[in-house]
């Protein structure tokens, strides 16, 4: 075969072969952009312009200005910020912990790995209403259980110095079985060689952790830490059927507030500056993670 046909074959093949990739990927693309780009795009184009769905006016970077000008809105943040810093932290370290445990070959771990998880497959109303229970004064689970020691129990929920907090518990009891199926898929397929020289070297079970199973974990932990953090700003079920962000927005989050402007207040533009400012947190810290920390981790 002449070169020239050799290379016009090659080429009809390879262009077959991508093509047909490319249409495999297709209902995926059209999905991402309807739902994924259009929307981000949009948001972004209606940043720009003060809208109430009446009345659309285009006004530049004042929106923006507006926004970052706005005691509610840095309010909204210091809380999602405190938030983050509150429960990602826990609920990583209590996953990795629990994984480790009912990693161990004991009965009954395979009860402890689902009831474990089991919060996870629960929605998060039904959570909300759960916890709803919980801290309900007087009669709630936690103000009965305090009581039997003496102890005088605040206003969970209705305290601006307890609200936030309790948010928080409730965060790290969900999450910490998601990232506890991670963690231990991880253990799992650590090179048990490893243990078994470091057991021959007599090595203590808090030296085996801090020497090798933590730094072999730093890849699971990496992507269980992205997670946590953009989970901490998506956050707003439980906000619905608990406080609705009070009182005097002390348990107010991001996603509520760009709820609630947008459908409550119908300030669609505002809601749009809120929203691009959510989308560029959220990329900022994957950013971050995968172009900072990721360099700094041996896989």
């Amino acid at each position: 075969m002449q070169p020239a046909l050799r290379t016009k074959s090659k080429s009809r093949i390879n262009w077959r072969m991508h093509g047909f990739a490319y249409a495999l990927l297709l209902p995926s693309l059209l999905f991402l952009g309807v739902f994924t780009f259009y929307p981000i795009l949009k948001s972004i184009y209606w940043s720009f312009y003060s809208s109430d769905f009446t009345d659309k006016t285009f006004v530049g970077f004042d929106q923006y200005a507006h926004v970052f000008q706005d005691d509610i809105f840095l309010k909204v943040l210091k809380n999602n910020v405190l938030l983050a810093i509150g429960t990602v932290p826990v609920s990583i370290l209590l996953a990795m912990y629990v994984a480790i445990w009912v990693n161990n070959k004991l009965r009954g771990t395979g009860l402890l790995r689902a009831l474990f998880f089991y919060p996870t497959v629960i929605p998060m109303i039904a959570i909300a209403n759960i916890w709803l229970f919980i801290y309900t004064p007087s009669y709630g689970l936690l103000d009965k259980f305090l009581s039997v020691f003496g102890i005088p129990a605040p206003h969970w929920l209705g305290d601006p110095h307890w609200v936030l907090f309790s948010m928080m518990l409730m965060v790290i009891w969900k999450e910490a079985g998601f990232f506890m199926i991670f963690y231990l898929a991880g253990l799992q397929n650590l090179p048990k060689e490893v243990y078994e020289a470091a057991e021959m070297e007599g090595a203590r079970p808090f030296q085996t952790f801090r020497r090798i199973t933590f730094p072999l974990l730093m890849p699971t932990t990496l992507f269980v830490m992205i997670i946590a953090m953009t989970n901490s700003f998506k956050l707003v079920d439980h906000l619905y059927v608990m406080t609705k962000g009070g009182p005097n927005n002390a348990s107010n989050l991001l996603l509520y507030h760009i709820y609630e402007t947008a459908f409550s207040f119908w300030d669609m533009g505002k809601a749009s500056v809120l929203t691009v400012v959510l989308l560029v947190i959220l990329l900022s810290i994957s950013i971050f993670n995968y172009a900072f920390l990721d360099k700094r981790i041996h896989y």
